[in-house]
């Protein structure tokens, strides 16, 4: 049985909110919940009917009982309803623990107002909030209308600016950490975090199911797409949590979970930042799973979607490559390795030497024809037509990349004859047997991953070039020596329509058969994990080899 934690709040009757979602959370949590209930509603899905407050002398009992018998670990309030109650609940929090210092972490969720507008806390408690309840918290996590409240603030918090401003201001006032809630502001966007970030460089941003920086293939979101965005201001930081936005209506209990979400982490031991980052993650992912329940607008969230196993999270519109995202993290210092390696930076300045790159363009039309062979085995193991027709498009896509190979190789002087006669070298042949192999022992997905990395590298490579070569004051075609570059075709081949399409494809073919076709067992995602992280490794190793047939890693001035 996991840590106690109890949870002080009212009782919804539709089960979504309240002492009934925090129950729900703090089981998903592996926690034990204990409860003292300060009001009873009548409420459902379409909204709050009817209230019927508990005496405050009988919620200082509920509370008596729990923490004179149970050892809690953790604590948090909810809808207090009136200063008499909340009054009780902190003159029974110190009869028990004697000081604020001594009292387990307490997080205090000021519930004020419900979803559907219905008032959960007497005006006139307000101050009784602030001045007697919150100095014992560990944090206090409001809404931006719940922040303005408490700030007695006249302008509403509209904009991400005003969140930081008001988070600051609160935390100054309660002299209490406060996690200030997005939620009701959904016209945030990831400019605005930048602007935010570039004003104050000392914020630190925590992204959950947002493409990485510098993963331009993973990119799911304009930057004008909205986000939602939490602000954590502690004593000595201030760290903005962002995620796409939700367009849900399942969204009822939404505060109640992630404060009950955030007590369960503090009673297990975590600091207050990565509580914050795992309880809003799990809220997250409850709305993001969350079915419609009810008649009314607002329905509840899911509750127990972290109790069933999954090793990748379900593909969302906001998330569509959850599979390959999580692939291209568990390598990023390879991956970056791969796709910023000294031969990439080399090519789109115009510098690489000749030798080092017509050695690699032998090498990887050879490589191709492993490459073309690899598809036409996983063609061999599709069983539908669309799967046919995609794996026969991309041996096409293939072909015509290694006609532009031979194009290319012209231009250099090379004639078609010594490159089909070019010997293969160590690490062409490495990595086209182990794709064969791949595609001769495995099933069909595992040789999608298998290819992915190849295809998946090169299309970041070509945006990654494609972008330098938009911004580069003295543009990517003259590189960085004031001459025409060389190579500014093989850019433009893998910056394509043609080959981003391919691109496109294959990150929807991953996911959609390895997200939602055949979810992996762990056992089975683990291999994928081994056979992707390795695939990364050989095609780092493939530019390396070039690299090294001139003598080149420490870069210097083409021929």
């Amino acid at each position: 049985m996991g840590p106690c934690v109890l949870t002080i709040a009212g009782s919804d009757s539709g089960g979504g909110a309240g002492i009934q979602g925090d129950l729900k959370t703090i089981i998903a949590h592996h926690c034990y919940g204990a409860t003292a209930i300060t009001a009873l509603t009548a409420q459902n899905t379409a909204g709050v009917q009817a209230i019927h407050p508990c005496p405050p002398e009988f919620v200082a009992q509920q509370i008596h009982s729990v923490v004179t018998d149970l050892e809690v670990q953790a604590i948090k309030t909810g809808m207090l309803h009136s200063a008499p109650v909340v009054q009780a609940t902190v003159g029974a929090l110190l009869a028990r623990y004697g000081a604020a210092d001594q009292i387990p972490p307490l997080v205090v969720d000021p519930v004020c107002v419900s979803t559907s507008g219905h008032t959960l806390l007497d005006p006139s408690a307000v101050s009784t909030l602030l001045k007697e309840l919150i100095p014992l918290a560990k944090v206090i996590t409001p809404n931006a209308p719940e922040a303005a409240l408490l700030l007695s603030r006249e302008t509403p918090i509209i904009h991400l600016a005003d969140m930081i401003d008001a988070a600051r201001d609160l935390a100054t006032r309660s002299t209490r950490p406060v996690l200030l809630k997005g939620g009701h502001i959904p016209s945030t966007t990831m400019e605005d975090v930048r602007h935010v970030t570039e004003e104050h460089p000392q914020i630190s941003v925590v992204r959950y199911g947002l493409a990485e920086e510098g993963i331009l293939i993973l990119k799911n979101l304009e930057r004008t797409a909205p986000v939602a965005v939490d602000v954590l201001h502690e004593p000595d930081h201030v760290t903005i949590f962002v995620r796409p936005w939700l367009n849900a209506l399942s969204t009822h209990g939404t505060g109640c979970t992630l404060s009950a979400a955030l007590a369960c982490e503090l009673a297990r031991g975590l600091n207050l930042r990565q509580g914050t980052e795992r309880a809003i993650i799990y809220t997250y992912c409850a709305i993001q799973t969350a079915s419609p329940i009810g008649q009314g607008r607002n329905g509840p969230l899911n509750h127990s979607h972290a109790l069933s196993t999954r090793c990748i999270p379900l593909r969302s519109p906001e998330d569509p490559h959850p599979f390959v995202r999580l692939l291209v993290r568990d390598t990023r210092e390879m991956w970056d390795a791969y796709t910023q390696h000294e031969f990439v930076r080399q090519v789109g300045a115009g510098t690489l030497p000749r030798a080092a790159f017509l050695y690699f363009i032998k090498q990887d039309y050879h490589y191709l024809k492993y490459y073309s062979r690899a598809y036409g085995l996983l063609a061999a193991k599709s069983t539908t037509t669309p799967a046919l027709s995609g794996a026969a498009r991309t041996i096409l896509t293939i072909t015509n990349e290694m006609q532009s190979h031979r194009a290319l190789c012209h231009t250099f002087g090379v004639a078609s004859s010594e490159l089909e006669n070019a010997e293969e070298g160590p690490a062409t042949m490495a990595y086209g047997g182990y794709l064969i192999d791949i595609g001769v022992q495995d099933d069909a997905i595992t040789l999608i991953i298998a290819l992915l990395a190849c295809l998946l590298g090169y299309g970041e490579v070509g945006l990654q070039l494609a972008a330098f070569s938009s911004s580069a004051s003295s543009g990517m075609e003259e590189g960085l020596t004031g001459t025409p570059n060389p190579y500014q075709r093989w850019i433009e081949e893998y910056a394509g329509e043609a080959f981003q399409t391919a691109v496109r494809e294959g990150l929807g073919t991953a996911d959609r058969m390895c997200v939602s076709e055949d979810p992996p067992s762990p056992r089975r995602m683990k291999r994928w994990r081994e056979i992707w992280a390795r695939c990364v490794r050989l095609e780092k190793e493939f530019w390396d080899a070039a690299m090294d047939a001139v003598g080149n890693r420490s870069g210097g001035e083409r021929e």
